[in-house]
């Protein structure tokens, strides 16, 4: 057995593709995924310099916890940085990210969709404007505690899954462009967890034994109908709630407080079977409920769709998550510029516009990211083929 740490033979090892020497900013969340990607970079003899973002209400931020960017969190990055001897700065990027990610939380929130803004952070606020901050500190790459893979072989760049897949976050990266993956990087995209946090240890770093953040950073214990209410105020309107056959079975608070799905929750009794939120009209201020076979899609249609495969001009292949917790599915997908149509070759449940659908190669030995898009409308089952 080798006497040398752990944490300096992996360091040995990493080779971020610029030479040794170069400057390489890394985003610092002020948890131990970031902190070890930190130290790393650093072992492995590259010039690194952390960054940490302010992102929201500086008040709340130091009493939240379990979450990224909060105030405490901030006070881990520099006590880390500290530590391992690097440079450390905290950029207040609040103004950009309430108007970039929260507002839009809110807005498809009332819209009846179920937004992921963390997808947003990446996108127009950490892979866009922090990116561009590290091109502007002369910095080479810029390195995060995400896990997921970049190659750069001969066949050109790609996104892989992490070789931890239960760690892996390729659904929440998805909007990465090739542009911005040719100045990413991602340490940690190769490492289990479980050894994450053993090199924590093995540095000495204060967060070593911090829980991984679980909520979305802006949203105190999962209430998003609060902080919707806090945002736009007086706008969510009650409603009624309806079966799909359309009789009224009782009445709502504000579709805010509904997800397609759901189950609990809708205090409705005295059916003779489970019912589900099978979408939201927020015209109409509905929630539509119906029997779990009503949940059932046979496709979607997606905007703002990012392709990071070969081809792109006629049916394609894949496989596909429409939420981040469930396994590839096999589909088709045809892109039409920034759109496109996937048709499942199995029907998906509880499919929700505002989430995403990413795609992944369809050979199940291929750990391909090929994109996705944020999902507009979805394609129904008739209720004949499915009872």
């Amino acid at each position: 057995m080798s006497d040398t740490p752990l944490t300096d033979r992996i360091a040995a090892e990493l080779d971020l593709g610029v030479p040794k020497g170069a400057r390489v900013v890394v985003a610092m969340s002020g948890g131990v995924d970031s902190s070890v990607t930190a130290a790393l970079v650093h072992r492995a003899g590259y010039d690194a310099v952390g960054i940490t973002l302010q992102l929201y209400d500086h008040g709340a931020a130091i009493q939240k916890k379990g979450a990224c960017c909060a105030g405490q969190d901030i006070h881990d990055a520099r006590r880390v940085s500290e530590a391992l001897g690097i440079p450390h700065y905290v950029l207040d990027y609040e103004d950009r990210f309430g108007e970039q990610v929260m507002e839009e939380f809110a807005d498809t929130y009332l819209a009846g969709a179920t937004p992921i803004p963390c997808v947003r952070c990446n996108e127009r606020v950490k892979f866009k404007d922090l990116l561009e901050t590290a091109r502007d500190l002369g910095a080479f790459a810029m390195a995060t505690g995400h896990y997921i893979r970049r190659t750069d072989d001969e066949d050109g760049l790609a996104l892989r899954r992490a070789a931890d897949a239960g760690k892996d976050q390729s659904y929440f990266l998805f909007s990465t462009t090739k542009e911005q993956l040719g100045f990413l990087r991602f340490p940690l995209g190769d490492l289990p967890k479980s050894v994450t946090r053993e090199l924590a240890t093995e540095l000495g770093l204060v967060v070593a034994d911090k829980p991984d953040s679980q909520d979305i950073c802006f949203v105190p214990e999962g209430k998003y109908a609060s902080v919707v209410e806090r945002l736009r105020p007086g706008a969510s309107r009650p409603g009624e709630i309806v079966h799909i056959d359309g009789t009224v079975l009782g009445r709502h608070m504000g579709v805010i407080h509904y997800t397609v799905g759901q189950r609990r929750g809708l205090d409705i009794g005295g059916l003779a079977e489970p019912i589900y939120v099978v979408r939201l009209d927020a015209d109409k201020a509905q929630v539509i409920v119906g029997p779990k076979t009503a949940l059932d899609v046979a496709g979607v249609t997606l905007d703002e769709v990012n392709w990071l495969g070969d081809d792109s001009a006629a049916d394609i292949p894949v496989r596909v998550k429409v939420r981040s917790t469930r396994p590839p599915e096999p589909a088709t997908v045809r892109i039409e510029g920034r759109r496109a149509t996937v048709t499942f070759d199995e029907p998906q449940e509880g499919v929700a516009p505002g989430q995403a659908c990413v795609f992944y190669a369809v050979d199940e030995t291929d750990d391909r990211v090929l994109g996705g898009g944020w999902i507009r409308q979805t394609v129904r089952v008739p209720l004949a083929e499915v009872s």
